[in-house]
């Protein structure tokens, strides 16, 4: 049985926004996994992007202020990697918001047969639009962005950058 109480602690740790990307809350990312209330205690689960997110220490503390100050007493939050977050788990809500502001939006995740992850040096291509203009004549300027999650491309029409969010 869901109490209200538990319904209000999930309605406000997925009202916390992503540091990196503060146009998407935590829901929206895909990185909220579980919030369960007993009594006045929390227990709040995510998922990292990345191992080792520098994001993670602010989203707990992002959480963990937000729930305090909504009135509860006790708020732990553990994180999970398994199973390992996808941009796949990213809402149609996220991406339409990623879009807006001028992100290149992830395509599908990429399928990989179980067993270890293979170790490519090399930039996988995509084919992306610019966010800003529509044009498919883009370019990769760095594999590595802002944050780990983003690539930086710039459109060769209107000449604009912007940031791809990686398909993870």
């Amino acid at each position: 049985m869901v109490t209200v109480a538990a319904t209000t602690a999930r309605e406000i740790a997925a009202s916390v926004l992503d540091p990196e990307m503060p146009m998407l809350t935590l829901d929206d990312l895909g990185v909220l996994r579980d919030v369960r209330v007993d009594g006045e205690r929390v227990v709040v689960t995510i998922t990292p992007t990345y191992s080792g997110c520098p994001a993670m220490a602010t989203m707990r503390d992002d959480l963990e202020h937000k729930l305090g100050v909504a009135g509860y007493a006790e708020v732990e939050v553990r994180t999970v990697l398994t199973p390992a977050w996808s941009t796949d788990w990213i809402s149609s809500e996220g991406r339409r918001k990623l879009a807006e502001n001028g992100y290149s939006v992830p395509g599908p995740a990429p399928v990989r047969a179980a067993g270890p992850v293979p170790l490519t040096l090399i930039a996988r291509p995509r084919l992306l639009a610019c966010p800003r203009c529509g044009s498919r004549s883009t370019r990769l300027d760095s594999e590595f962005g802002p944050t780990l999650c983003k690539a930086l491309y710039r459109c060769l029409d209107c000449l604009e950058p912007f940031d791809h969010v990686k398909e993870i």
